[in-house]
């Protein structure tokens, strides 16, 4: 059994030591923090100034300079806006980043499946999951998940044998909500590039491909030899 222990935004340095006992004492244990990108605002929002979001940038990287190898501790920090925080360091508490696209269509048939099925939703031949998919294009698993919470209260669940579930009652929840736009996700992609990490994936990448081009430009220069010299023999047999 794993524990998350879940450290919500605006907490005193005490009690985050607080949470970091309490994970070590449940190992193995996540420690997840949301809204990752608020402790290294660039700039603080006038309407934040007064929860001071910036008072566990120095901090927190003691915490997490505190765990050892055999800590079976995992700390996740999730951001929907990265490039608010200052990036050198982010990435220097944040080592690992991962940039989670948008989930196309196959994606996004399979998140409506099993999430209304895990809300205890009964999939009827008049709730179109293939539909629901299209519609939502462009929306994150976190969307589809809301939109679904949304629907599926007590009240309705108790009415799926009179009244089964439709397609149509997800769009509302779903309007309320802005989806990914491409833009957006460009500007994902662009911030992501200067990650340290993406710059040592992508020298990696540069570097193995020049390997392969070296690699294939010796194969053909010897091939190319090797048919010089048969040219040649051939030659010198006809004599």
């Amino acid at each position: 059994m794993i524990v998350c222990v879940v450290v919500p935004f605006g907490l005193r340095w005490k009690n985050i030591v607080v949470f970091w006992q309490v994970a070590r004492q449940l190992q193995p244990s996540v420690i997840w923090i949301g809204d990752a990108e608020k402790t290294f605002y660039k700039k603080v929002p006038k309407l934040e100034k007064e929860m001071e979001p910036k008072r566990l940038k120095k901090n927190l990287p003691k915490v997490l300079k505190s765990i050892k190898p055999e800590d079976r501790v995992l700390v996740v920090g999730t951001t929907h806006r990265p490039f608010d925080a200052d990036i050198k360091p982010f990435c220097k508490v944040y080592k690992k980043i991962v940039l989670i696209p948008r989930p196309d269509y196959a994606s996004r048939f399979t998140l409506w499946k099993e999430l209304l099925q895990a809300g205890g939703a009964q999939l009827g031949p008049k709730l179109d999951l293939s539909s629901l998919a299209k519609v939502t294009d462009g929306y994150t698993q976190g969307h589809i998940l809301q939109a679904i919470q949304t629907v599926l209260n007590s009240h309705r669940l108790n009415q799926q044998t009179k009244r089964p579930l439709t397609a149509v009652e997800f769009i509302p929840p779903l309007a309320r909500q802005d989806p990914v736009y491409k833009e957006e996700e460009e500007a994902f992609k662009a911030w992501y590039s200067r990650t340290p990490l993406s710059k040592k994936r992508a020298r990696a990448a540069k570097a193995s491909e020049e390997e392969d081009h070296k690699k294939g430009k010796t194969k053909g220069g010897k091939s190319q030899k090797k048919e010089k010299k048969g040219k040649t023999k051939k030659r010198k047999k006809k004599k």
